[in-house]
């Protein structure tokens, strides 16, 4: 299996709807989290060229649910590279619930395309992929990408 940059989270009650469920929009945050602790570990010089000019622009975001989760779940919430283009990169998250005893269960699958851009918020045009992230993401590149 191709590898991925993990961020595990634990549920807490604020995530969580009247039901008991995890509210869907959640999923959503953790992918943008875990992107974003994916350029602080493994691309700091993406996040210094963020502060410069680099804007990433967030195109689509989508998620599909199999199972619930609650307050107090584990999650790893797993990302990969699915496909790499000039300006834009796509990203696949597996959402996988570490059960008691060393179990997994995948309780969700996402993704995320994501353009890079440089200039001024008015004058904002797509720029390249920069290098720096390019060769983060390599290890986490998809199965036959």
């Amino acid at each position: 299996m191709d590898k991925y940059f993990e961020y595990v989270h634990t549920v807490s009650f604020e995530e969580t709807n009247l039901v008991g469920n995890v509210y869907y929009v959640n999923y959503l945050r953790w992918q943008g989290r875990c992107r974003e602790m994916f350029l602080k570990e493994r691309a700091p010089e993406v996040l210094a060229d963020l502060r410069n000019d680099l804007k990433l622009f967030t195109l689509r975001v989508d998620c599909e649910f199999f199972a619930e989760i609650t307050a107090f779940d584990e999650l790893s919430i797993r990302m990969r590279l699915a496909q790499l283009a000039q300006t834009q990169v796509e990203f696949s998250f597996d959402y996988v619930r570490l059960d008691p005893g060393g179990g997994e269960t995948m309780v969700a699958r996402g993704g995320q395309r994501v353009a890079c851009m440089r200039g001024p918020n008015t004058k904002t045009v797509p720029a390249r992929v920069p290098e720096a992230l390019i060769r983060a993401l390599e290890p986490y590149a998809a199965a036959g990408l």
